[in-house]
């Protein structure tokens, strides 16, 4: 069978060129955060997730996809989601433990970057309605809206907030690196059946992060988080067991 291509090969620059630029915006992410401008460090971490989620659509639908945007793609996604957030949150708050702080910061990292090599060597065989272990974007843009989410807690300035900013990357880095299955949002088909009722809720949810965006993203990907540890630990065990219940009744 022949491999399908797009019509214009210059298509093929376009995703890269899109991935460029969230590794542009995660380098401009890492220099605000050596500037001490966090705020503008976790928007250039957003910013850089926007590009990112772009890039593999946009080569879908352009039929431009190659073996070097996935590799290209996934190291761009190290610098953006995996040094820009350790560096954020170790000179925004976590230096302050010392070595314990830097052990911390450099746990997200490597862990980050263990989930993007298992990622890639699983792709073709994993399941595409989820995925195994917290994405790295997602690690990521939960440590960027928390940074922005900080004032709401008026604890800005308190030795609680950098220690709470420490278990949570710790707590973050694991679950990249676990077998908690993730919703990949992948699957079209509900949005194909349901088409109006989908654009209902997209509506409703963009009118909600637009009207408090530093408050909603984070509770967003904070729901994002959990979500993961219901279904793997409660739904599915639930699932499994109201299953072999109905095989013994037909049984």
């Amino acid at each position: 069978m022949n491999k399908v291509t797009p019509k214009y090969k210059s298509l093929y620059v376009l995703p890269n060129l899109l991935t460029t630029a969230s590794l542009f915006s995660g380098f401009l992410g890492i220099l605000f955060s050596i500037e001490g401008s966090f705020e503008k460090a976790a928007l250039a971490i957003l910013v850089s997730c926007l590009f990112d989620g772009m890039d593999g659509k946009v080569a879908r639908l352009t039929r431009s996809s190659s073996e070097f945007g996935v590799q290209y793609d996934s190291l761009a996604d190290l610098i953006a989601f995996g040094v820009g957030p350790a560096v954020l949150v170790y000179l925004w708050q976590t230096h302050c433990f010392g070595r314990i702080g830097i052990g911390t910061s450099f746990l997200f990292l490597a862990c980050g970057a263990l989930r993007l090599a298992r990622f890639n060597v699983k792709a073709k065989t994993s399941s595409k309605k989820f995925f195994v272990g917290l994405p790295i974007p997602a690690a990521a843009c939960t440590i960027a809206t928390f940074v922005l989410f900080a004032n709401y807690i008026h604890i800005v300035n308190s030795v609680w907030l950098a220690k709470l900013v420490l278990i949570l990357t710790f707590v973050l880095a694991l679950t990249m690196v676990s077998r908690i299955k993730y919703a990949s949002f992948k699957d079209v088909e509900m949005a194909r059946v349901h088409p109006f009722s989908s654009t209902v809720v997209v509506i409703f949810l963009f009118t909600l992060l637009v009207s408090e965006p530093k408050f909603l993203g984070f509770i967003f990907f904070l729901i994002y988080f959990f979500s993961g540890y219901f279904y793997t630990f409660l739904y599915l065990p639930l699932r499994k067991s109201n299953l072999r219940e109905f095989r013994k009744e037909l049984s």
